[in-house]
């Protein structure tokens, strides 16, 4: 089963609440630190939140590591890790309108073992204060570096597995406006990131499915990212099986003063590895159908990700929701 958008889905950019995921190792910590970017650089109050506080993100912005306390790293941009004790006693605090001090901690612990043995009330805990963040609109946007694409459905998922336990009183109600967020369209949506390999596709369109069997967030759209640039094309393979004639092979190879058999290998390697990656993006293309944006990012060839490279793949999404 496919999850569309309605025709009159919002922009990527025009949602308040963007959850990034993607299976371990395609990019969706510099697509989310580039999303924030580029959401900032438009002149919104953009908060970045790292929901598994590897640190990650403060190397793509090449600032300090980032804690539960938003810090600016950028004009417009601030940076978080989730913590969910932290989370806790910040809810504490506001409902009970007590200060984050001694008769706090307490309750936290308390409430965090709660959360370590009932199924889903720490992922509320962790959902709902970005959620939170979003309803008193103390950020234009919040772009989320989410879990892994296997584990962001039970996050997603938990107010509306809790609402189905639990009827009244007043877990019901928070977990109510928690839900309201999440399914509204207009305002919330899961941004899946895919590199042009066979199990990244896979696992995203299992992600797509699993988003619309058993959550109620929209698909906000897809990243392809790493995509290698076409190099060469049918006249120049032809070339290449022309230079690897043994004659002509060797006559280069002396001229040149070492043998070219290994470069013309390369270059074949290159196109067979480009054609390879073309067909599984067809393959998710054609999945995802045309209502649902389907957007590219290409393989920087940098030895390390830092401020550099997230201000490339912001441009290169840019360009993309500009064409």
């Amino acid at each position: 089963m496919r999850q569309s958008e309605a025709p009159t889905a919002p922009r990527l950019l025009d949602r308040k609440l963007l959850f990034v995921t993607g299976k371990g190792g395609v990019g969706k910590t510099a697509v989310s630190a580039a999303l924030a970017l580029l959401a900032a650089s438009q002149g919104k109050r953009t908060l970045v939140c790292e929901l598994d506080a590897k640190g990650d993100l403060a190397s793509s912005f090449e600032c300090g590591p980032t804690r539960f306390e938003p810090r600016l790293v950028a004009p417009n941009l601030w940076a978080m890790s989730m913590d969910t004790e932290a989370s806790l006693r910040q809810y504490l605090a506001l409902q009970l309108k007590l200060p984050r001090g001694q008769y706090v901690a307490p309750l936290a612990r308390m409430l965090d073992f709660v959360a370590s043995a009932a199924p889903g009330v720490r992922e509320i805990v962790t959902v709902g204060k970005l959620c939170w963040e979003v309803r008193e609109r103390h950020y234009d946007m919040v772009v989320v570096d989410g879990v892994a694409s296997g584990h962001i459905i039970g996050q997603l998922a938990a107010p509306q597995a809790v609402n189905r336990l639990v009827r009244v009183g007043p877990v019901r109600n928070q977990t109510g406006w928690v839900l309201d967020i999440l399914s509204d369209r207009s305002t919330t949506g899961v941004l899946a990131v895919a590199t042009p390999e066979e199990m990244p596709v896979m696992e995203t369109m299992e992600l797509v499915d699993r988003l619309a069997q058993e959550t109620t967030v929209g698909l906000a759209g897809v990243i392809v990212n790493r995509v290698l640039p076409e190099l060469f094309g049918t006249r120049e393979e032809e070339a290449f099986d022309a230079l690897s004639e043994p004659a002509v092979a060797g006559s280069l190879s002396e001229a040149l003063g070492g043998t070219v058999t290994p470069l013309l290998e390369a270059a074949r390697l290159m196109v067979r590895t480009r054609r390879s990656r073309a067909a599984h993006v067809e393959r998710l293309r054609d999945f995802l159908g045309p209502s649902v944006p389907l957007l590219y990012v290409p393989y920087l060839f940098l030895r390390s990700y830092g401020l550099r490279a997230t201000h490339q793949v912001s441009a290169a999404i840019a360009a993309e929701l500009e064409s």
